[in-house]
């Protein structure tokens, strides 16, 4: 059989199968409580799968493998700042905002604060994080698509974005929070059985010893030992090991203000199976981002890199690493078995954007229909009807913006444009959360501050930061930055804008805090504090 007929084939099946759970959830939805939450009613080990698909993205897949490919140690740190991070949210966020929220992190906030600006804040922050990792599934759909149909062409990769971004569109505005699960635990399951079997096949490779398998990725990288250990990447210079810094705060604490994580707290029944879930998905990413660790190192010593980046069919992001390596291992390009797994590991990954891109869209737009448009706009007397409408609109709506921006940012690592989408979240939604939950005296200014101080400081460093201008050309000729080379603005000279604007976002809500001079609600502080240890009362969240 052709290679790109069965590429086409297989990819179809992706898409047929996911689209056909959209449509059978669809049936299964009726009201706003199956349409944002699900019912409630997935199983601890069900929404521990949704949970791994929805953290388990391209980024993690394809833009780790890509990144310890090229930088060996220092690009395994992604792996390590993902995992790191789970914990953090765990700890510190997961179950007490489910247990004191009901749909979107903004119910929580708002429950003893202003209502109106709150959200308005809340909602706002939601939608940026939510575009800045979509931007990087999307990214990473394009330069899938063309690898397998084996074109370069970038008007090609435009119109995978534009498919990637309809799709996405339709998983939510059909499927809601019900099929956009089901999607996602099937992708779960996808992932991970394609991800062990080329990690199989690369440890056999060596006769299934680790270190063999390193040494010989740390020859063929062109760097020795050093590929082995920290500083390839980051260790050049002072700013570069700063820059590491950052990038590691940021991932660390980025996932405790992911919101398309936060809300998959709230689709099971009780905090205990929340709890439940959580190990679960903990079981899952772990031993996933241990798959990353082969994968990785495996594309070093069984690719050539330099030769791949030199001929262009390996781009300076490394972001098709993994699927070059599963080619590999299944017996070479022009072969029928690196045809099939090329084939396989690339409608997987093709599965996993698709099940984040359409977690990503449901979380914004809902926050944007349940928090903008009934809350402010509508002051709560909207219909549920008219709810799942308006979260139909911003779905596309925002589908579009996604699309838009995907299109310029194509030369980006997208392991790195999901760092940023990190960046922004701590900065911005992490600071508002623990302050809401830990401290009593915490006010509407306070969020305020917090939300607006570390967005508006996050986006501010990166577009001033060498990721927008100054970076230059790649060997290949290829603008490493976004703007055209003549345009030079980066004088912050840090990639990841984390170590600043991280801080930033407490001192402005602790600023914003102290020289407010709103009365505390002290009552209504003791009554989150019951609900977020206990659970009690969650469902009716009560708002003012």
């Amino acid at each position: 059989m052709d290679d790109q007929v069965l590429t086409t084939i297989l990819f179809l099946a992706v898409v047929a199968l996911t689209v056909g759970i959209t449509f059978w959830a669809s049936r299964q939805t009726s009201g706003t409580n199956d349409f944002y939450a699900g019912g409630r009613s997935f199983s601890p080990v069900q929404n521990g799968l949704a949970i791994g698909g929805d953290y388990m993205s391209a980024a993690s897949f394809l833009g780790i493998s890509g990144a310890i490919a090229l930088s060996g140690y220092d690009g395994f740190l992604y792996s390590i700042g993902f995992l790191v991070a789970w914990l953090v949210a765990l700890l510190l966020v997961a179950e007490m905002l489910r247990n004191s929220g009901r749909y979107t992190m903004a119910d929580q906030l708002a429950f003893r604060m202003r209502q109106r600006p709150v959200r308005m804040a809340a909602a706002t922050s939601t939608v940026v994080v939510s575009i800045f990792y979509l931007l990087a599934q999307m990214v990473g759909a394009g330069a899938l698509v063309a690898l397998l149909l084996g074109v370069d062409d970038q008007a090609v990769k435009n119109i995978v974005i534009f498919g990637v971004g309809a799709l996405m569109i339709f998983y939510v505005t059909v499927g809601g929070m019900k099929g956009t699960t089901w999607v996602q635990i099937v992708k779960a399951v996808l992932l991970m059985t394609g991800s062990a079997l080329i990690v199989v096949l690369v440890l056999a490779k060596f006769d299934f010893n680790l270190s063999e398998l390193l040494g010989t990725a740390a020859s063929n990288s062109g760097a020795g030992q050093a590929f082995l250990e920290p500083g390839l990447k980051y260790g050049a210079t002072a700013t570069s090991k700063i820059d590491f810094i950052s990038l590691g705060i940021a991932l660390v604490l980025g996932t405790a203000g992911l919101p398309h994580i936060l809300i998959r707290f709230y689709t099971v029944p009780t905090s205990r199976d929340a709890r439940k879930s959580v190990l679960w998905a903990i079981g899952l990413i772990g031993t996933f981002y241990l798959f990353t660790l082969v994968l990785g190192f495996g594309a070093a010593a069984l690719l050539d890199i330099p030769g791949l980046r030199e001929s262009g069919e390996l781009d300076a992001s490394g972001n098709l690493a993994a699927p070059l390596l599963a080619e590999a291992v299944g017996g070479g390009a022009g072969s029928t078995g690196g045809a099939i797994l090329l084939a396989l590991i690339a409608a997987v990954a093709f599965a996993t954007i698709l099940a984040v891109v359409a977690g990503l869209t449901l979380t914004s737009s809902a926050s944007v229909a349940h928090d903008i448009y009934n809350s402010v706009i509508k002051k709560g007397e909207a219909s549920e009807e008219e709810e799942i409408k308006v979260t139909r609109y911003a779905a596309a709506g925002i589908g579009l913006v996604a699309i838009l921006l995907a299109i310029p940012a194509q030369s980006l690592n997208i392991a790195f444009l999901v760092a940023l989408a990190f960046a922004v979240a701590a900065s911005a939604n992490l600071p508002t959360i623990i302050y809401n939950m830990f401290w009593r005296r915490f006010n509407t200014r306070g969020a305020l501050w917090s939300i607006y101080g570390g967005l508006i400081s996050s986006i501010g460093l990166v577009i001033f930061s060498p990721v927008v201008s100054g970076k230059g050309l790649d060997p290949t000729g290829k603008n490493l930055s976004l703007l055209p080379t003549s345009i030079d603005i980066s004088w912050f000279p840090l990639e990841n804008p984390g170590i600043v604007s991280i801080p930033l976002g407490f001192l402005f809500g602790y600023l914003g805090t102290i020289t407010s001079k709103e009365p505390t609600a002290e009552d209504r502080y003791t009554e989150l504090e019951v609900r977020a240890l206990t659970g009690a009362g969650s469902e009716k969240m009560i708002v003012h």
